[in-house]
């Protein structure tokens, strides 16, 4: 079934799980201010579009959907098929529950399908009224779309720990911990842009070979005791690394890797990388 269709069905199942799993690590996390955020959310952007306006809508050679917004939100077309979480509507859901308004096309989109089926098609339409619309919503709300990146991890820990292997959910649980307060607000900002990046790792279609790349996967190949950023930046480059090795030959995805690393190390303070811009 197309991970759309399903959107509102995952919040629900999240939102239960919030109330029913115990997560101390939750409630203990800090949040980020909201300068922090903006920091943050300048930092994914550069991260994800080099802070290219133009960006903001696009469709990189080499795959089948589109990357749209600050953190490159995938949106599928109707029936597709991916091992990629898609995040697109669910970002659309969030912007009208804060009320923020959008272009009657896009109103309603929380199962709807994007509309272009090929690449081909979607670069034809970049300079069309519905394409300009789209543009000017993603530059214009930036910030609502950093807020949505940054509560997806907090709506994700119930969940990662619950489907963690039983023995293992206590040290998972101190991972985050000690994560979310190392070098603040580094740790935390680690958490959650690898979840924006390579996802939960919950998702049973994202995985290579049976393995997958998320932050449960990176949480758990950390080990025991060590809950410093260094050791989720080393962690996290030895699961990306796997992930190459275990993509299929044609995806090349060696090619990626470098890039990859280079992200991870923005989670270092000696990155600089949240100072004031």
């Amino acid at each position: 079934m197309p991970v759309n269709s399903s959107i509102f069905n995952r919040f629900l199942w999240i939102l239960l799980t919030c109330l029913t799993v115990p997560i101390a690590a939750q409630s203990q996390l800090p949040r980020l201010s909201d300068s922090e955020l903006s920091a943050l959310g300048k930092q994914i952007f550069a991260n994800e579009c080099a802070s290219r306006l133009p960006c903001l809508t696009s469709w990189n050679a080499g795959e089948d959907f589109p990357s749209l917004g600050i953190g490159h939100f995938i949106w599928y077309r109707s029936g597709q098929q991916e091992p990629f979480e898609e995040t697109f509507p669910a970002l659309l859901h969030y912007m009208q529950a804060q009320g923020q308004d959008l272009p009657a096309w896009l109103q309603g989109t929380l199962t709807a399908d994007s509309p272009w089926q090929t690449r081909e098609q979607f670069l034809a339409d970049q300079h069309s009224p519905k394409m300009g619309q789209l543009r000017r919503l993603l530059a214009e709300t930036q910030s609502l779309q950093t807020r949505f990146i940054a509560e997806r991890l907090f709506t994700s820990l119930p969940e990662i720990v619950s489907v963690a292997p039983p023995e293992q959910r206590e040290t998972i649980e101190q991972h985050l911990h000690g994560l979310a307060h190392s070098s603040p607000p580094y740790g935390l900002y680690a958490l959650i842009d690898y979840v924006h990046f390579k996802g939960t790792g919950m998702h049973p279609g994202e995985r290579y070979q049976g393995q997958g790349w998320g932050l449960l996967q990176v949480l758990q190949a950390m080990p025991a005791g060590q809950s410093e950023i260094e050791d989720f930046v080393e962690a996290a480059r030895q699961v990306l690394t796997r992930r190459t090795e275990n993509a299929p030959p044609a995806r090349n995805e060696g090619r990626w890797l470098r890039g990859w690393n280079n992200r991870l190390q923005t989670y270092l303070p000696s990155s600089g990388t949240l100072q004031p811009r």
